[in-house]
């Protein structure tokens, strides 16, 4: 199982992890941010500060810290987990290396259904880019793949789908243009009911693992060893597609043990490519345009704004730019979803920004999105009903799912070179529902934005 390291008392704790992976991210650029994070004593309400100071850190002259941001945080993450077995504790690297104590079967459904070629989301665009809900780049690609259907013969291919049964995954839309799917997820009857069934009415083919009981699926955070050695016996090119999601402290460890999944794949198959969807709310360089939309947005607010503010004693409705710095920070971290969230989704982000330079990548920012998860949040449920108030858009799941799977076929099929800069990447097809553009920082429009949804 994998597990957060020790420490001398014999507790593993995922604030000292978190503390330490970007304290050691931090040091080879910023030894001053990094001695900062260090000394935090309380990572649970802290931790914001620190995790934007990755990205301020990362915004050098050459575009190089980045880079040297995303190596240091993936290496400190990797030599601290560990793999906990009954004859004892190892690296996730030294696990993979193990044979597999049991190999998986593989169990095929096939659909019969005619391939679907058709995207209805190109007359949508228009309207998103006027909004400030998606960046011009983003519409340009879903209109780049509707000109060129034949993008979406995806024959060539096979897809590992690590949590394959996720509401963002591309799971639905990849099936229905004829693709090939190795699904990984959780071995629960209803959950495979419900992936098996949108296979055999699909134009693809659906490939899972099944136990020597028969039952399908398997645990990423216990047997990703198994599950690697299971992939590596397809032939063709794979993309690995990262989209498992677990509460609380399991996430770092899944995201932990998916990396290492991820290396050791790329290792045996280089020209594996990977896909990651990155969160909206997190921190983010953005570009000039988005800065000068946000910041005449602020200068255009009504009366009410304006009083609101002063009232709240700056603690409402502040500028989502104070400066018109380029690029400017969007900070939309939301402290609700806590610090392991954000540490799984920026170490998703560190393999993406190396992957990309070393090689093929699909890597998109997703809109906020009403997911089970997030709704299971009275608080977010609530800030997310009233977020169209401020500028906000947010997606049902079905939408934002196919948008994205969209997003990565254009990034597969018309790959780019890895800008010196890694922020750069970051910000390119990015489909942030406005969290980017929006009048004000958004921690200081969600609780307005809370008591609307609540009401």
């Amino acid at each position: 199982m994998t597990d957060f390291p020790s420490d001398s008392d014999g507790r593993r704790s995922s604030a000292a992890l978190g503390r330490a992976v970007v304290a050691d991210a931090l040091r080879p650029v910023d030894p001053a941010a990094a001695a900062a994070a260090e000394r935090e004593t309380d990572w649970r309400r802290g931790y914001p500060r620190h995790f934007r100071a990755l990205v301020e850190a990362g915004l050098s002259a050459d575009g190089a810290a980045g880079y040297e941001i995303a190596e240091a945080g993936l290496l400190s993450l990797q030599s601290r987990m560990r793999y906990v077995r009954d004859d004892g504790e190892f690296t996730l690297a030294q696990a993979l290396l193990a044979e597999p104590e049991r190999p998986y079967e593989s169990i095929e459904f096939t659909g019969s259904a005619a391939p679907d070629r058709e995207l209805d989301l190109v007359p949508r665009l228009d309207a998103w880019v006027a909004a400030g809900v998606i960046e011009e780049s983003c519409a340009d690609a879903v209109r780049e793949v509707a000109a060129n259907p034949d993008w979406l013969d995806l024959s060539d291919l096979k897809f590992a789908l690590l949590g394959a049964g996720a509401e963002m995954g591309p799971l639905k839309w990849l099936l229905s243009w004829g693709a090939t799917v190795l699904a990984v997820d959780l071995p629960r009857p209803d959950l495979w009911e419900r992936i098996t069934g949108v296979a055999k009415a699909s134009a693809g083919r659906l490939i899972a693992p099944a136990g020597k009981d028969g039952a399908l699926g398997a645990d990423l955070g216990a047997e990703f060893p198994q599950i690697a050695s299971w992939l590596l016996g397809f032939d063709g090119q794979l993309v690995l597609g990262n989209y498992g999601y677990a509460p609380g402290n399991a996430y770092p460890k899944l995201a932990a043990a998916v990396d290492a999944l991820a290396v050791h794949v790329r290792q045996q198959r280089p020209d594996t490519a990977l896909a990651v969807l990155a969160t909206p709310t997190d921190v983010y360089a953005v570009p000039a345009g988005a800065v000068e939309e946000s910041r005449a947005r602020f200068a255009a607010r009504g009366l009410r704004a304006r009083v609101t503010a002063p009232i709240s004693g700056g603690q409402l409705l502040r500028p989502n730019y104070p400066q018109a710095t380029v690029p400017g920070i969007n900070d939309s971290l939301v402290p609700q979803q806590g610090p392991n969230y954000a540490l799984a989704k920026r170490i998703h982000r560190w393999r993406a920004t190396l992957g990309r330079r070393d090689g093929l990548v699909s890597f998109a920012v997703a809109p906020p999105t009403r997911t089970r998860s997030v709704l299971n949040n009275r608080l977010l449920k609530a800030a997310y009903a009233g977020a169209h108030l401020f500028g906000v858009e947010v997606f049902d799941p079905a939408t934002a799912s196919r948008l994205m799977a969209v997003l990565m076929v254009h990034q597969l099929r018309k790959p780019r070179v890895a800008d010196a800069a890694a922020w750069r990447d970051e910000t390119i097809a990015a489909a942030h529902g406005g969290l980017w553009r929006t009048a004000y920082f958004p921690r200081t429009a969600l609780p307005l934005a809370a008591v609307r949804g609540f009401l």
